[in-house]
């Protein structure tokens, strides 16, 4: 009888255990209370420093899951990142799990909201930091996304008259700007050029404007116009298959239009400018909203986020850099045609070099296993919204929704970003043997990414994809849709090579991809580069790619086995076309072992 009260005492004990593991958030509580209920922090960075020390001193309070509970319906505003590192981590019995104390979502926000109090004719102030202006090139208001003042309506372009690698000019109409009153760059100092260019944009700061007759001849601010004139893939075209590359205009007071919904902001005030007035204008503050970061050989563990929703991020890059990129959004920081002895130790007939970052994100996971994320929103974010950089292994990314996302959607695994020439397959030894060493602890594994609804992403930079994969195996891609994205849809696979390179056993199935290809092309709903033996690509719906006004081409496919495909197996599918892009399926040098439904 003794034993049987002793064992029900041990059993009431675990159980208060488990709910004192509970740490309560709200924006209206203070960091100087217990976590509690009734006595809630303010801060997500305190609750998560509280759980840290339960977990290092063991506190009987970390027994079971350890929940931080934000506040249902609660924006909470961040300074800086929330920044998660390995002595945050859990275990796979005592979770560390981020939601939500009701069904109703909270918010993890890295805006700030404009005083529209101080609002003159449609004009506001920027709020301040520190006593500078927040500067941005992304605007908000609750419902919308506002678009950058351009010489066009939205969603449409001009073509080029010429791209001359040796000036390092781009020529255009000149009634493109002198319409608007523009016929210097002192007329309009913050003008960009947004140029197309196949599978790819570049955005380029103007740096000077020459008017010669019907046409103006621009140049552009270093570093990206060495980048654009000298990387070869991709190049705009004077004499595309369908006519020459497209651009468009913006950042400029000129072009606010009243008709559409459109900003600009004087980046020498700060004061930002609407073409109509709105109740609530929210303004970017932080390029990243979580950070979860941990080291070879000690992961970051065992965290979840449930129910949560991660808002407004910004996307600062192009205004220091302009932006050029080499495919599925990645900056170009060196590229180059190789002009004598073409080719490179891991690719005798290679002829160019291309090094490359990685884009900002909103949520960034490096070196981490079991950093799971579901039923969570990610909105108005203005480049990636969550990157699985490195590292990363036995991950699930499920029932998630993804709108009004700039960049990629779902970003995961290396794409040889910084040091490594992009084509170099991964994991190679410069040696006289030149063999192939795969660290395992770094390559990102064995990931579940299930039931997310992707809508309306890639619309800041097009040549994103909704879900990019680079150097990854043991990837399942099931039962999600995919809808509105400008480029690719669901991307597997990098390097241009068809060396072993590790990729392998990757799973695209029963997923929904529609309306993609809306601007560029070389595109597939579904796409895949480079050899991954035992993968499988079956039971998808892709329709017909978008029409894409001012494609140079027509080479866009519900798939597309981009260069040096290999090793899958492709079968079971209900791909679409129509009677200008008739063909299911695009190849670009695949390698022998693939089978392919006819």
């Amino acid at each position: 009888m003794k034993k049987n009260i002793f064992l029900t005492l041990i059993l009431f004990v675990s159980c208060l255990g488990a709910f004192a593991g509970d740490i309560y958030v709200s924006p209206a509580g203070n960091d100087s209370h217990d976590g509690t209920k009734e006595r809630p922090l303010k801060t997500i960075q305190r609750a998560l420093r509280m759980a840290r020390e339960w977990r290092r001193s063991n506190d009987t309070r970390s027994i079971g899951e350890v929940r931080i509970l934000l506040q249902s319906g609660a924006v909470f505003e961040l300074d800086e990142p929330l920044y998660i590192r390995p002595e945050d981590s859990g275990t796979p019995s005592s979770k560390t799990v981020f939601t939500t104390t009701s069904d109703v979502k909270a918010y993890i926000s890295g805006a700030r909201r404009v005083d529209n109090g101080h609002s003159s004719q449609n004009s506001y102030p920027a709020p301040r930091i520190a006593g500078k202006p927040i500067l941005t090139r992304s605007l908000w208001c609750a419902d919308h996304k506002f678009s950058c003042a351009s010489h066009v309506a939205n969603g449409e372009m001009e073509r080029i008259l010429d791209f001359d690698v040796k000036t390092e000019t781009v020529t255009i109409p000149a009634k493109s700007l002198t319409r608007y009153g523009i016929t210097h760059i002192s007329d309009a100092p913050q003008l960009e050029m947004v140029l197309h260019q196949r599978w790819a944009i570049a955005i380029l700061r103007v740096r000077e404007i020459d008017i010669k007759g019907d046409r103006a001849v621009l140049s552009f601010y270093n570093p990206e116009s060495r980048w654009e004139f000298s990387h070869p893939w991709p190049q705009p075209l004077v004499e595309g298959e369908r006519g020459a590359s497209s651009f468009y205009l913006r950042n400029a007071r000129q072009f606010l239009d009243s008709e559409s919904k459109e900003w600009w902001q004087d980046y020498s005030t700060g004061r930002i400018y609407l073409t109509r007035q709105s109740q609530e204008v929210f303004i970017p503050y932080l390029n990243r909203l979580v950070t979860v970061e941990g080291i070879l050989g000690d992961n970051v563990h065992d965290i979840i986020f449930r129910n949560i929703g991660f808002v407004y991020s910004a996307w600062e890059r192009p205004a220091h850099y302009g932006h050029v990129t080499l495919q599925g959004g990645f900056p170009i920081i060196d590229a180059y045609k190789l002009t004598e002895n073409e080719g490179t130790p891991w690719a005798s007939s290679l002829e160019n070099q291309a090094w490359i970052a990685r884009p900002e994100a909103a949520v960034s996971i490096n070196n981490a296993e079991r950093v799971d994320f579901y039923g969570c929103d990610f909105c108005h974010l203005a480049s990636t919204a969550i990157d699985y950089v490195s590292g990363c292994k036995d991950i699930k990314i499920c029932d998630n929704t993804f709108s009004d996302i700039g960049g990629t959607a779902i970003l995961a695994g290396s794409f040889l970003e910084g040091a490594t020439e992009v084509h170099r397959p991964y994991g190679m030894l410069l040696t006289a043997e030149r063999n192939t060493l795969l660290r395992e602890e770094e390559y990102t594994s064995n990931f579940l990414i299930e039931g997310n609804t992707i809508n309306d992403a890639t619309n800041e930079d097009w040549g994103a994809v909704a879900i990019g994969c680079g150097f990854v195996r043991d990837f399942t891609i099931r039962k999600n849709h995919v809808s509105h994205i400008n480029y690719s849809g669901i991307s597997v696979g990098w390097g241009w090579t068809a060396a072993d390179t590790g990729m392998r056993n990757n799973r695209i199935l029963d997923n929904h991809v529609e309306d993609y290809a809306r601007q560029l092309y070389d595109a597939g709903g579904i796409y895949t580069m480079s050899n991954q033996p035992n993968s499988l690509i079956s039971g998808n719906t892709v329709t017909a790619p978008h029409a894409a006004p001012y494609a140079t081409n027509y080479r866009a496919f519900p798939i597309y086995f981009d260069a040096c495909t290999n090793g899958y197996t492709v079968k079971d599918n209900n791909l679409q076309t129509t009677e200008m892009l008739r063909e299911k399926y695009g190849y670009n040098t695949p390698g022998a072992d693939m089978e392919v439904e006819k």
